[in-house]
């Protein structure tokens, strides 16, 4: 049995939060959890997805290997290593809880057998709701998120939130909607028979 400091993160509360359109961040400073239901909202159209050419033939080149859901702990643990984070040791432990259920997910970039760039998310229905990526080595999130892509479409998905929209995610395709027209399209999404596995 996994017992946790605080409710705020536990599982049921996460999918629920998330299915109205919530997600948590810890505040970097004051390490409490704040919640978050942004508008405008950030989404990338899997239609509309934006992959160059030269992260079309890095992809062709076979240089990264992507895995899923090999180590989403060692995924998650380096998207929290940069000078100010949202993810604390709380959201970790949450996060990880979430995976172990089956409703969070990470795609791993190894280059030599080192994991050197990835990403994580969680699944309900047809949603997929980006949290974070990060890489080691040029292009390395970039041939995950594609990977990512693709694997949302083979398997029906429907909507890809990226809660904000930032110049990494926009060059990626993301763009801006109000939130009323957000969760016309998440109802849909989570009605969605979708697997991610």
């Amino acid at each position: 049995m996994r017992t946790f400091g605080s409710p705020t993160l536990l599982p049921e509360v996460l999918l629920l939060a998330y299915r109205n359109g919530y997600f948590p961040m810890a505040d970097p400073d004051l390490g409490r959890i704040l919640w978050h239901r942004p508008d405008p909202r950030g989404i990338i159209p899997l239609d509309r997805v934006r992959i160059s050419r030269s992260l079309r033939k890095e992809i062709a080149s076979g240089r990264f290997t992507v895995t899923v859901n090999t180590d989403f702990s060692a995924v998650i643990r380096a998207c929290a290593e940069r000078d100010e984070t949202w993810i604390n040791d709380e959201i970790i432990d949450a996060y990880e809880h979430l995976h172990e259920l089956g409703h969070a997910h990470s795609l791993e970039a190894w280059h030599h057998g080192q994991l050197v760039g990835g990403l994580y998310g969680v699944a309900i229905g047809g949603a997929f709701f980006g949290e974070s990526m990060f890489s080691a080595a040029s292009n390395a999130s970039k041939v995950a998120f594609a990977h990512l892509v693709a694997r949302l479409n083979n398997h029906g998905f429907r909507l890809l939130d990226t809660q904000y929209v930032n110049d990494f995610t926009a060059s990626l395709g993301a763009i801006e909607i109000p939130d009323v027209v957000y969760h016309m399209l998440l109802a849909d999404a989570l009605q969605a028979p979708c697997t991610f596995e």
